[in-house]
């Protein structure tokens, strides 16, 4: 029996669940916004509270490693790391596109099984991070950031359903001109959706560095100077 804890913090939507053999027992989560620092670690003994009444045993931590909120995938791993140094289990890395790409995979109910499936995730402006997958989520097209305009998956075939899912969609359907579109609305990536991805990665013993793992941002954090500056300890 394998027993794994699933974290996801890549999005504003705080989520944590138990899978058992690839199956949820326990899950949690808050849609009120960027609040992981203060929510994760109390989701997370919940959790850890379940698996012991259960008389269970903690095989594994699984964290979504990105693309995201750069804030929230510091959270998620860091705290992960923390539970597998602590109990000597392996940590395993979830992407969050393919994450997203499970979770339109099975959320598509009439689905022929030769769509492609674009997960993206909204990286401010027209900007998204995105990638195409097929059924058994080999890599139409890479992951990468992208700026969206009416050409940007003019390389996908024209003869087969598009479907695009997560919370770039909105914005995607404003200017994707492609045929076979079919955009999923209001779909976040969930812990619960990381159960099939996290139990494969166990099973074939596909884990992380616990020490020198880092999130996959894509690109490089970049901050922003506050409009109202204020100078402090100048004396002016």
């Amino acid at each position: 029996m394998s027993v794994i804890l699933n974290i996801e913090t890549a999005s504003r939507i705080c989520s944590v669940a138990v899978s058992m053999d690839g199956m949820i027992d326990f899950h949690i989560e808050s849609e009120e916004g960027m609040q992981h620092a203060s929510l994760l670690a109390g989701y997370v003994d919940r959790c850890l509270q379940h698996i012991s009444r259960c008389e269970l045993q903690l095989d594994a931590v699984a964290v979504s490693i990105g693309p995201g909120s750069y804030t929230g995938l510091r959270i998620g791993l860091s705290l992960a790391k923390g539970l597998c140094f602590a109990n000597d289990i392996p940590l395993i890395g979830v992407s969050t596109l393919e994450l997203l790409a499970v979770k339109g995979m099975f959320g598509l109910r009439d689905a022929e099984g030769d769509e492609i499936l674009v997960p993206m995730i909204d990286a401010r402006r027209m900007e998204v991070y995105t990638a195409a997958y097929d059924f058994a989520l080999h890599p139409v097209m890479e992951p990468l950031p992208l700026i969206l305009d009416e050409n940007s998956y003019a390389g996908l075939p024209a003869d087969r359903r598009i479907v695009f899912i997560g919370d770039g969609v909105d914005k995607a359907r404003e200017v994707v001109r492609h045929p076979g579109a079919l955009f999923l609305t209001n779909a976040m990536p969930l812990a619960i959706d990381m159960v099939a991805l996290s139990e494969r990665a166990f099973r074939q013993g596909d884990f992380m560095d616990t020490a020198y793992g880092v999130p996959c941002y894509m690109k490089e954090y970049q901050a922003t100077t506050p409009k109202n500056k204020v100078l402090c300890g100048t004396g002016k």
